[in-house]
């Protein structure tokens, strides 16, 4: 024991031990889930080698379950997020030397017996993360409407972003390689972790795969209003996004604003000639925005050389 501080469906999981030199082990981020964490552990340890457990401040018994069960423990003094959660639970699995890290809910969600073909993937090589879609082969069939229009929206940001297929960007049931497991851990700490770390993996060449899983909604399932866990994930994906591209996302509108403020100042001197006065509006706007063009193309730039410099030393460190 180690503690750190910090189904229904047409699919059949495949109840098959996961065995060999490998190490895999399954990360549960959890939160306030006595009811079901047990059932997660149990079911989890038949196909994996380790179970790690993050219990993200819970305040009922959810560590102590997990505990007794032989979870290794993780423990937040403070209810931190999803996102904190996985970051710990990535550190965690590094320093370990995982060969493969399965992620998956604590709540009772994601079934565990489909861990070994999440896992199969990565054992063949053929991907470097795997994620289990519930829009493969009908396997959302029963997901509430909305949570299905929101996971399509957040599709679209992400494969807009990656070029990429993939079906379910916000499942929580997710295989990770070796390689992965080395350059991956998201920054955000809310549950817009989830796209950071796609984002993170198109940027390293990270091969990514989905397998179809079916999921169990409990009336408990959810413990955010969904309009706000919604638009928490959209902004912090954009806000990520807007680091990762700077040059887009504050140079681009930088240079329109430094043009506007250019053509009012222009037009403000002009009037000045002929008047001899300045005219307020015209004169607030072009200071303005030429303010703020200055202002988010400095942001710009200097967000651009960060972010080479950290992609530079990642390259360097881990090699592509």
């Amino acid at each position: 024991m180690t503690e750190t501080k910090e189904l229904s469906g047409e699919i059949q999981p495949q109840a098959v031990l996961i065995k060999g030199r490998s190490l895999t082990v399954a990360c549960i981020p959890a939160y306030d889930e006595e009811r079901t964490i047990a059932k997660v552990i149990l079911k989890a340890k038949r196909h994996v080698d380790r179970v790690i457990v993050c219990d993200d401040g819970s305040t009922d018994m959810t560590a102590e379950i997990a505990r007794s069960l032989g979870a290794e423990l993780i423990s937040h003094a403070k209810n931190s997020g999803y996102g904190a959660s996985l970051a710990g639970l990535f550190r965690f699995a590094k320093k370990i030397g995982a060969d493969v890290m399965v992620v998956l809910d604590g709540d009772g969600q994601h079934d565990p017996d489909f861990i070994p073909a999440m896992v199969g993937p990565i054992s063949r090589g053929e991907a470097d993360i795997v994620i289990g879609s519930r829009f493969l082969a009908e396997g959302a069939g029963n997901m509430p409407a909305y949570r299905k229009t929101g996971i399509k929206i957040i599709n679209e940001m992400v494969n807009a972003r990656n070029h990429e297929g993939i079906t379910d960007a916000q499942s929580g049931f997710r295989a990770y390689g070796r390689r992965a497991i080395e350059l991956l851990s998201p920054v955000e700490t809310g549950m817009g972790a989830s796209t950071e770390i796609l984002i993170k993996a198109r940027e390293h060449s990270l091969r990514v795969s989905e397998v179809p899983i079916t999921v169990t909604y409990g009336e408990n399932s959810s413990k955010e209003n969904p309009v706000k866990h919604g638009v928490g994930v959209v902004l912090s994906t954009l806000k990520y996004m807007s680091i990762q591209r700077p040059l887009m996302f504050y140079g681009l509108p930088g240079g329109i604003a430094l043009s506007i403020g250019l053509i009012f100042i222009v037009w403000s001197l002009q009037i000045f000639s002929e008047t001899k006065a300045l005219v307020t509006n015209i004169t607030l706007i072009a200071v303005g925005a030429t303010v703020i063009g200055f202002v988010l193309i400095a942001t710009a730039v200097i967000l651009w050389v960060v972010v080479s410099m950290v992609k530079e030393n990642q390259q360097s460190r881990y090699g592509r």
